[in-house]
């Protein structure tokens, strides 16, 4: 009874957690250990099954003893396994082989020779090898590129060079000497070319040289700033000509005007604007959408030759504190640096509203704050002319700009709707590549569309130069429509095509619109 007793009284839960010890350190590696727990595992369900009457229980128990046992055989065999790989130090041997019979027997030893010598004994582990797998080599070097160099373009100066260059007296190229008026006469010999002469014009031709080299090796370092910094700002200077010209733009006479006052002015007559004549720092377009704001600043960068910077909201904000700031900073220091610099914001109400607004961010109120310092800390370079930064500045709700920055934009001009004069330009600017047929009135044409905007009038155009080929595809199968000659498709635009496409295309500003812009710029304006 005391036998029966006793086996009753083993616990499932601590055969349980036996096999679960076991297993544990068979994973770790201590298989000593685990065996220990595997067999009294093993024995515990022995005293268990001797217990269990149900056969259906009793089978299943059988089962997992079998499982255990086949785990319990498998941590055997790797003990084993073990200690075969284990080096033989027996007692009986002495100390000196024991230690000679290892692969670090001697550490000062040529490893060449360990190759070159007799077969390596299986029962010695072989030479450690030249570098540790776990150790992680070192850094492989890279070379860093170099930021693309920025050249400053200075066109007045090349023009003077250009000049002078005509001027000079050209010589002939095989024999280096002026060519003489008299030439005809046999009498009348050609003078050789002094060395003096030469040495001018070679002294000339290096000092111009280096005057090049000089200018494209001229390249804002920026002590202080963040690299990655600089070179965002340095892609966003235009050196690409957009090339829009003031032909190109019609109308709009008192903006190039005032443009050309702001930018070109002082680099022709440097000794005129000072003192009180210095050139304006900052200018501000206002007017409704598509009347050609966008398109003046692209002909300031193509005709006024000065270092153009088109910047957006994008380019001075950035998820890190502080950065925005120290982005506008930089920006004006580069600009200063490659000066005469004109500095181009589009839609510069959505960069610097107005302060105080119960919506308004501490990110984007220090961002204004130093955008109107910077603004204001330009008149300290002003006096000297060749250092001239212009701040350019476009938008289409002049009444959300902040009053300070109001102030500081000195000239707000008011970029209005084309008037029947510029509609008529507008039209032939757009249409100078598309045939028109004789019957088409232009003066007509720009009556009628009275009230319409510049990228309205452009729309009008386009529209109405694709009439004829629309009509000649109508109905036709995409493989007819291929084969159709380019002749057949290009036809003259017609007086029904414009009233097609004017009945189509609608005017985009209203008449409220223009109420508030005149009614702002009779108030702030200031042309």
């Amino acid at each position: 009874m005391g036998a029966v007793m006793t086996v009753m009284a083993v616990s499932i839960n601590e055969i349980c957690e036996n096999t679960k010890l076991a297993r544990e350190m068979a994973l770790m590696g201590n298989y000593e250990t685990a065996g220990v727990y595997y067999q009294g595992v093993v024995q515990q369900i022995h005293k268990l099954l001797i217990s269990i009457a149900d056969p259906t229980r009793k089978g299943k128990w059988q089962l997992v003893q079998q499982q255990i046992a086949q785990e319990y055989e498998q941590v055997k065999a790797t003990t084993n396994t073990l200690q075969l790989l284990r080096v033989d130090t027996h007692v009986d041997r002495p100390i000196g082989l024991a230690l000679r019979s290892t692969p670090f027997e001697e550490p000062t030893r040529d490893p060449t020779a360990w190759f070159g010598g007799p077969p390596r004994d299986p029962d010695v582990w072989p030479p450690p090898p030249a570098r540790d797998p776990d150790v992680w080599p070192p850094p492989t070097p890279v070379e860093h590129k170099p930021a693309p160099h920025i050249k400053t373009v200075r066109c007045q100066a090349r023009k003077n060079d250009t000049v002078k260059s005509s001027a000079r007296p050209q010589r002939t190229a095989n024999t280096g000497k002026k060519p003489d008026p008299k030439s005809n006469k046999k009498d009348d010999k050609l003078k050789p070319v002094k060395k003096e002469d030469k040495k001018e014009d070679n002294k000339e031709k290096s000092d111009k040289e280096k005057e090049e080299i000089e200018e494209e090796e001229r390249r804002f370092e920026g002590s202080g700033y963040d690299r990655d910094l600089i070179e965002m700002l340095e892609r966003d200077i235009v050196q690409k000509n957009p090339n829009i010209h003031w032909d190109d733009i019609a109308d709009l006479r008192e903006a190039k005007r005032l443009l050309e006052e702001a930018v070109v002015l002082p680099m022709w007559m440097p000794d005129f604007f000072k003192g009180i004549r210095r050139p304006w720092k900052g200018v501000l377009m206002v007017g409704p959408p598509g009347t050609g704001k966008t398109m003046l600043a692209k002909a300031v960068a193509t005709e006024c030759c000065t270092t153009f910077f088109n910047v957006s909201s994008s380019t001075l904000t950035s998820k890190y504190r502080g950065e925005s700031e120290k982005l506008v900073r930089l920006l004006f220091e580069m600009a200063r640096f490659y000066a005469p610099s004109t500095i181009f914001i589009d839609e510069i109400d959505s960069l610097c509203s107005r302060r105080g607004s119960e919506s308004e961010h501490e990110a984007s109120r220090r961002v204004k704050s130093e955008l109107l310092v910077q603004m204001d800390g330009i008149s300290s370079n002003s006096e000297d002319p060749g250092k001239i930064v212009m701040v350019l500045a476009a938008t289409n709700f002049p009444w959300d700009i902040d009053e300070a920055l109001r102030r500081r934009l000195e000239k707000r001009i008011y970029i209005p709707l084309p008037n029947s004069d510029g509609r008529e330009a507008l039209l032939r600017i757009n249409l100078r590549e598309v045939k028109l047929d004789p019957d088409v009135d232009l003066k007509d044409v720009a009556m009628k569309l009275k009230g319409y905007s510049g990228a309205d009038i452009t729309n009008v155009c386009r529209d109405a130069s694709m009439m004829s080929m629309r009509r000649k595809i109508a109905g036709l199968r995409p493989d007819q429509i291929k084969q159709l000659p380019k002749e057949e498709l290009d036809l003259p635009v017609t007086v029904q095509d414009f009233e097609e496409a004017m009945a189509k295309c609608n005017k985009s500003v209203s008449k409220e619109d223009l109420d508030k812009y005149e009614k702002w710029m009779n108030e702030f304006g200031s042309t």
